[in-house]
Order: structure tokens, then C-alpha cells, then sequence
């Protein structure tokens, strides 16, 4: 249902851009910016991180016990769509979240589409600001932003 949603809204934002006077320069970056995205608050997005998070902070030492209780004010950061030198399509995102300690954490989170267990369904990969212990995503989760 993902991916005919997106498939809708790309094929639509695809009109919308021919239709539209041609203001893109050279020197555009590939992909847009800040736009709010049903794709990135997918409940099911959600529901693999806040998963994945409490399997994290159970197996990693000194992380603090806590979970994800909320998402509030997802949105798209980059997108980058499947080519001939780069088959795998990929959604980045950025949500903050509500831990079960009151806190607020910025987490930023990457949907690669096509890339589940044996190529079956998406993979969300993520990282929830201060808790990287190890250095995964680099330093404050750079490699996901």
C-alpha cells in the first residue's frame, strides 16, 4: 500500500513539475527538501523503529532504559530515486520522538525500498540522537541526515 502511495505522489509530482515553468539551474541537488511526507510517517516506519530502538537499548550497555512513546513532525529530508547507477531507491527522513523519560530526541531514519529479508519489502535503517554508542552513523547520526 507503501508503494502505491508513493507511486501516486511521484507520478504526481512528476505532472506537476512538467506542467510547471522550468526553474530548476544546473547546480540543483537531486532530491527535495522539508516537504512533508506520508511516507515518513508511515505507522509502519514507526512501528520498525520503535521496535528495533527497544531491541538497542535492551543489548547495548550503558544506554538508558527508556522507549519510544511518540513521533511528532516527520518529514523528508532527501530523496533519491532508483537509476541505472543506483538501482535502490531511498527515502531519508528526520522525526523528533518522545522517549518514556519526558525527553525529546531527533531521530533521523533512511527507507531503502526493495531491500527487506530476501528483497522483500523496505528496510528502515535509523538513529535516534544520543544514542549511537558505538559510532554506527557517525558522529550525531551524519550518515542518515
Amino acid at each position: 500500500m507503501a508503494r502505491l502511495q508513493a507511486l501516486a505522489a511521484g507520478m504526481a509530482a512528476s505532472l506537476a513539475a512538467t506542467l510547471a515553468p522550468m526553474t530548476a539551474q544546473a547546480a540543483d541537488p537531486l532530491g527535495s527538501y522539508a516537504v512533508n511526507d506520508d511516507v515518513c510517517a508511515n505507522s509502519a516506519v514507526r512501528s520498525t523503529i520503535k521496535h528495533r530502538f527497544r531491541y538497542q537499548v535492551t543489548h547495548v550497555p550503558q544506554l538508558a532504559d527508556v522507549d519510544i512513546v511518540d513521533f511528532y513532525g516527520a518529514y523528508q529530508t532527501r530523496y533519491h530515486p532508483a537509476t541505472e547507477n543506483s538501482p535502490i531507491a531511498r527515502r531519508y527522513c528526520r522525526a523528533t520522538a518522545r522517549l518514556s523519560d519526558g525527553r525529546d530526541r531527533t531521530v533521523w531514519y533512511l527507507i531503502e525500498y526493495g531491500q527487506g529479508f530476501a528483497g522483500i519489502g523496505d528496510n528502515v535503517e535509523f538513529c535516534v540522537s544520543g544514542f549511537d554508542r558505538w559510532n554506527v552513523y557517525d558522529s550525531h547520526c551524519r550518515v542518515l541526515r
